[in-house]
This record gives C-alpha cells, structure tokens and sequence, in this order.
C-alpha cells in the first residue's frame, strides 16, 4: 500500500540516495559542500520537500562555495606567509612548549592508533554536522535558519579577509620548513589508512589553500554548532554537541593542523558572529525590502 503511493520523483529520491551512500561506502571521499547539497536534494525528493529545501540551502551553498573560491587564491595575492607568530604565540600561553610537540611525544607512536581515526573523523565533519544542524534548524526552528545560515557565512569571509591579510603556516608546514620542532602530520597518515580519495567535485577545484590557518575555522565552525544547538535547543541531547568542538580544539592540534592559538581565535570568531549575525540578517532584509519598493512600480508598468 505504502509503496503505491510513491511517485516517480521519490523513487528517484530513494535509488539516488541509496546508490549515493553506496558509492561513498566503496570509494570514501571528502564530505564537501557541493556534495551534501546533492544528497541532500535526493533525501528532500522522498519526502517531498526538494524545492522548499533548495530555496534555504542553494544560497548557503552557493555563498560558501564562492567563500571557498576566495580562499583558494589567497596565496596569488599575499605570499607573505608567518611561519613564526603562531608557534610563539603558543609558547607564550604554554610555558615555552608547543601544545603539538607536547602531544605527539604523548600519543604519536609511529603508526596510527584508534584515537586517530576518532579524532580525524571529527575533524572530517566540518561541513557535515554544520549542515545536518542547518537542516534541523530549518525544520525545528525555521524563523532562525537565515541568522544560523549567515553566522556561518560571516565567520567564513571573516576568515577569508584575515587569510588574506595574514597567510599563516600550519605547524606540519613550519616544520617541513624547519622553523619549529619536528612535527608529524597524523592526518596524512590517518587519510592514507582509512583509504579516502577525491572524485571531482566543484569544492576539490576551487578550495586548496594550505596556509589559511589563522583562524582556524574547524573551531570557528566547532564553536557555532555549539552555540547554536544551546540557544536553540533545550533538550538533553544538546550536551552531547560539546564534543564536537573538544574533539576538533584538540584534535587539530594534535594531528598538527593547527596552533592553540589558531583554535582560540577561531572561537573568538565564531562569538563575534553569532552576536553579528542578526544585524546582518536585518541589514539585509531591509535592503530587499527597498528594492522590492522601487523595483515593483517599473515590473507594474512593464506588465500593464
């Protein structure tokens, strides 16, 4: 009975979704943006909701993927890159230690342990918890979705304009160079045991940039689905989203993606765009409503 009243579009839903998960089970890959907006609209087709979905999420998308875009050319305009304020900024606050160095002579063994995984994963879900919580808050708490939607975005160019201004080195990147201790990349080494690799994707194309590390937007992003799921949310379940930005905040650093300082300031930049984000919202809302004001009239007399 059920199946009959399914429509050509929600099998269409159904197969693209199923062979979505399928192929991400036998060829692993980065979860990236452009990617969860597709399997997303395969999820929004079965339960009728596509168009809707597409409407709040095209644009968030769209504005991150050109976000990304940005980013990725920042080493053409400012090859100016710090390699030096970070690590002293970290011995600064750590007593004339390097937090990594100090964590890998704790955990890194030469060869990866479980922890790696459950801190690489963590940290592989960057856009996908911020999106699973989009689509939460959208149907939860719909009246909240373009303020979640634009603290998002605005730590992100936040970002992009601080890249620019200030290219800085990862810690696996200063030592390759020799400007701190030896640091090893236990990501690298993670990526190559769980046997990921990149299908082509609009994000693989526009995105790389190895020295956007100030700040870190793993914690900017960390940080914000932490707020967002405490102001929004009263239920129990919302304790659990503090590991997610423990698990980042530590990890990154440890696997030698990030300083502690890197951390830091993506936290402060995540607060600064929680509270900024209603004003924007607001800004922008009023500049719609001028437009429409002045726009409408001329599509009246066009149509008359």
């Amino acid at each position: 009975m059920f199946i009959k009243k399914i429509n050509l579009l929600q099998w269409v839903g159904i197969i693209a979704a199923s062979a979505s998960i399928g192929l991400f089970v036998v060829e692993p890959s980065w979860p990236t943006p452009d990617k969860l907006l597709v399997f997303a609209s395969f999820v929004a087709l079965i339960f009728k909701q596509a168009k809707e979905m597409l409407k709040r999420f095209v644009p968030f998308v769209g504005l991150l993927l050109v976000y990304e875009s940005f980013r990725g050319v920042v080493p053409n305009l400012n090859n100016h890159v710090n390699y030096t304020w970070m690590p002293d900024m970290d011995k600064l606050l750590f007593g004339g230690h390097l937090p990594t160095v100090w964590l890998q002579q704790q955990l890194w063994h030469g060869h990866v342990q479980w922890y790696d995984f459950v801190l690489y994963i963590t940290y592989m879900l960057h856009f996908v918890l911020p999106f699973a919580l989009a689509f939460v808050v959208w149907k939860l708490r719909e009246s909240q979705y373009w303020r979640y939607a634009t603290a998002y975005l605005a730590v992100s160019f936040a970002g992009f304009l601080t890249f620019l201004a200030f290219p800085a080195a990862p810690p696996w990147m200063a030592s390759d160079l020799g400007h701190i201790e030896r640091v090893e990349r236990v990501s690298s080494h993670v990526w190559s045991a769980l046997g990921i690799h990149d299908f082509p994707t609009v994000y693989d194309k526009i995105s790389p940039n190895p020295v956007a590390a100030v700040p870190s937007l793993h914690a900017a992003y960390a940080t914000l689905f932490v707020i967002f799921a405490f102001t929004l949310f009263k239920t129990r379940w919302r304790y659990l989203s503090i590991l997610y930005p423990v698990f980042i905040y530590f990890g990154t650093v440890y696997q030698g993606e990030h300083y502690a300082i890197d951390e830091l300031l993506g936290g402060l930049y995540a607060v600064g765009a929680y509270f900024a984000s209603p004003f924007i919202v607001r800004f922008f809302v009023n500049v719609w409503a001028r437009a429409s004001r002045f726009v409408s009239p001329h599509l009246k007399r066009l149509q008359k």
